[in-house]
């Protein structure tokens, strides 16, 4: 039988070498470059809203715009410093008042225009058009937090599953309205947090399952 000291003896001759993360706030600056290449590319293929000047001149549409784009800046430090077991919990907190305002400022226009009857039949209608959007900006932005915090995020699934979500949505959120006539907060919230939510309750299920069969 191989004794304790030949044991550590063995591992410690076949370690590898281990990288150590980027800082917290470097992967979120990289991740957030990824945000605006998306957004860079939808200005591209669709450019600004046809009313883009006029509801700039509106207070509660520029907050909306602020609130949301802060909330997912916030959201997304918030994402990678949580995933260090060496930080805070508390950072989960950091984008709930961005989060606050933003939702004072939620519509719901999107949410009723899914198709048009007009001479020429039934064609799809700006609802839809706003979900194209969504999951052409959310898909890439998701993804890209997915591969950046793929292991440290086990750590502590449910609070980087959610704040990353958050990050994912207020983003999106931010090219709708930039994009879009229509508000499609409420879409994007059902969309990127009902997705997280699912994540969360699939790992706990399977982490659950998984202490019950041990």
């Amino acid at each position: 039988m191989i004794t304790t000291p030949q044991l550590i003896t063995l591992l410690a001759g076949s370690a590898k070498p281990v990288r150590r993360l980027r800082p917290p706030l470097l992967r979120t600056t990289l991740w957030l470059l990824l945000a605006a290449l998306v957004f860079a590319l939808l200005a591209m293929g669709q450019g600004l809203r046809g009313d883009f000047a006029q509801r700039a001149a509106q207070p509660v549409f520029v907050i909306g715009i602020l609130a949301s784009l802060v909330t997912g800046i916030l959201a997304a430090i918030a994402a990678f410093f949580i995933s260090l077991p060496d930080r805070s919990r508390a950072w989960g907190w950091l984008p709930v008042p961005a989060l606050l305002v933003w939702i004072s400022t939620v519509g719901y226009g999107c949410l009723t225009n899914w198709v048009n009857i007009g001479p020429d039949g039934i064609q799809m209608g700006e609802a839809a058009r706003c979900f194209a959007t969504l999951m052409l900006t959310s898909l890439p932005l998701s993804l890209g937090l997915h591969v950046m915090l793929r292991h440290a995020a086990w750590l502590r699934p449910t609070a980087v599953t959610v704040t990353g979500g958050l990050a994912v949505a207020a983003m999106t959120a931010t090219a709708l309205s930039l994009f879009h006539d229509l508000d499609a907060t409420v879409m994007v919230l059902v969309w990127n947090l009902g997705v997280a939510a699912l994540i969360v309750g699939m790992s706990w299920l399977l982490g659950a399952r998984a202490r019950v069969v041990a």
